[in-house]
């Protein structure tokens, strides 16, 4: 690993890279000065590739990029399903894998981190076109075609290039916070979260014009975490009826309701432990979980930790 205070990323420009899915990881982790990471691109070797939709690629760094990076992203490139990368090239994740290093494919760049075998036996997603190409080149591997992205630990997938924001964002939320998470995303007009189980694409079962009365009515609830917020509360909002509200809500978020208003309200506390000294239970309070108790609880429900150690890893000065 560097001995930089600056946590190294290196972006893997592959032979046909997409153009967004290689710009993503780069706006993501640098959308302020302030953040902790330098990051490079880097190829199979320094110079010019030649990437997707007639754009080309500069790159300045090797395959020594990968030895110097913490975290490597494989961008999306095209015709993933008929050539592999050159194998000096798996070799050199490989080897990143090994000494700790974690690796995140955007898109279609999980059919070079399958090529690993890093992806047998576990859960991996890609763009939703291609999944079946991956399962059937890749069979040990456990394709997930609903999901916007899967979280491995040590080996993280995305589906089409949308989607490499939010699992840049999740990955940015475990490293430094959701303050940090939701700055990145207000810079970059993103949610500043979404499931990595919501679908890939949204069955548009209710009009159109719904979605943004929906979004409207996320964002209104989210000025007002603090107050009682029922199915039906939301319903009226929106002008639906709760059922229709509801099984709606699911395909917009992958989340119930209640389940949204809960981690949103969960999202607010982690901000407030990271840049306040309010006590665990005037947060509580703020958010509208009442007690302490109650807010320990959802914390270690979802998160798997206390407010308490969430403070101590994530404030301010820290």
């Amino acid at each position: 690993m560097s001995a930089s205070p600056l946590r190294p990323v290196a972006v893997l420009v592959l032979e046909g890279a997409k153009p967004l899915d290689v710009g993503i990881p780069a706006q993501v982790f640098t959308t302020r000065a302030s953040m902790p990471y330098e990051v490079r691109l880097c190829g199979a070797a320094p110079g010019l590739v030649s990437g997707g939709d007639g754009l080309s690629y500069d790159v300045a760094h090797g395959l020594d990029a990968l030895a110097w990076a913490d975290i490597i992203f494989i961008p999306g490139y095209r015709l993933p399903d008929r050539d592999d990368p050159p194998q000096v090239v798996i070799d050199a994740l490989i080897a990143a894998h090994t000494r700790g290093a974690r690796l995140a494919a955007i898109s279609t760049g999980a059919f070079a981190l399958a090529t690993t075998g890093l992806l047998d036996g576990k859960r991996a997603t890609t763009h939703w076109h291609y999944t079946r190409a991956l399962a059937t080149k890749h069979p040990l591997v456990q394709v997930d075609e609903n999901v916007l992205f899967v979280d491995g630990g040590s080996v993280l997938t995305s589906a089409g290039a949308a989607s490499g924001i939010d699992l840049c964002l999740h990955m940015l939320r475990g490293d430094l916070g959701v303050a940090a998470s939701n700055h990145a995303a207000r810079r970059l007009v993103a949610a500043p979260y979404r499931s990595g189980g919501q679908a890939q694409y949204v069955p548009r079962s209710v009009p159109e014009s719904l979605g943004e009365r929906f979004a409207s009515t996320r964002e209104w609830a989210l000025h007002r975490l603090g107050q009682p917020l029922t199915l039906e509360v939301l319903a009226r909002h929106a002008a639906v009826s709760p059922r229709t509200f509801s099984r709606r809500f699911v395909e917009d978020t992958g989340y119930t309701p209640m389940q949204w208003v809960m981690r949103a309200r969960i999202d607010v506390a982690r901000e407030l432990l990271e840049s306040s000294g309010r006590s665990v239970e005037q947060i509580a309070n703020d958010v509208g979980l009442g007690t302490g108790a109650n807010l320990r609880l959802r914390f270690q429900r979802i998160l798997g930790t206390t407010p308490s150690e969430y403070r101590r890893t994530f404030a301010k000065g820290s």
